[in-house]
């Protein structure tokens, strides 16, 4: 039987088409792609009366400090008032430096449970602020970020702070909330460039 011309043209084009390659069957899952790479990585330590935070940029040969500070709040002003000002504050630093990604201190247990209320009500207005703008939250545990800067788990915050210092080559120590928070970004960029057994914690 024959072909028309239209058809044996299109048959040129089949056998012309490089094949896809097929996905393994028996071999495994075809490979993931990589994940993303953040390079403006916001760190953040919540607290009613001392919010935290420090933005790094990272990079080799070392990462450099974009913007960090504290969020103070006086002990005469009311908790509502406190945690409005830790959302105005933290949004108008997001939109200043545009990290991809938020990095948290986990969760402690304190024994006084009005503490552990109060301490909540910081942290779900930094988070829910911080998700408002798209950001990706990590979360990471305290003992493994000194851990990470220090190389020791139960180091000093003083200790933290100097070698955060050090690491991001400050003129000064920073504060021991900022530098918390720098600590934790920091600890996230070193974990991101290389392969970790244990991945942060996404919330």
């Amino acid at each position: 039987m024959g072909i028309t011309p239209q058809q044996f043209k299109r048959l040129q084009e089949r056998l012309e088409t490089p094949r896809r390659q097929a996905s393994p069957v028996l071999g495994g899952a075809a490979p993931k792609p990589q994940a993303r790479s953040h390079q403006v990585i916001l760190g953040l330590d919540p607290s009613l009366r001392g919010t935290g935070y420090g933005i790094i940029r990272a990079g080799r040969p070392q990462a450099a400090s974009v913007e960090q500070g504290t969020i103070h709040c006086p002990a005469s002003w009311e908790r509502s008032q406190c945690l409005v000002r830790i959302v105005q504050t933290l949004r108008q630093v997001i939109q200043r430096t545009r990290p991809t990604v938020c990095v948290v201190e986990g969760l402690f247990y304190a024994q006084n449970l009005q503490t552990t209320l109060i301490m909540g009500e910081a942290r779900g207005a930094a988070l829910a602020t911080v998700a408002e703008a798209g950001l990706d939250i990590y979360e990471l545990a305290p003992r493994r970020v000194k851990q990470a800067i220090v190389g020791y788990g139960a180091a000093q915050k003083l200790a933290v702070a100097r070698m955060v210092q050090r690491m991001l080559q400050l003129a000064e120590v920073p504060e021991p909330d900022a530098a918390d928070a720098l600590a934790l970004a920091l600890t996230f960029a070193q974990e991101q460039a290389r392969y970790s057994l244990q991945a942060p914690k996404k919330i």
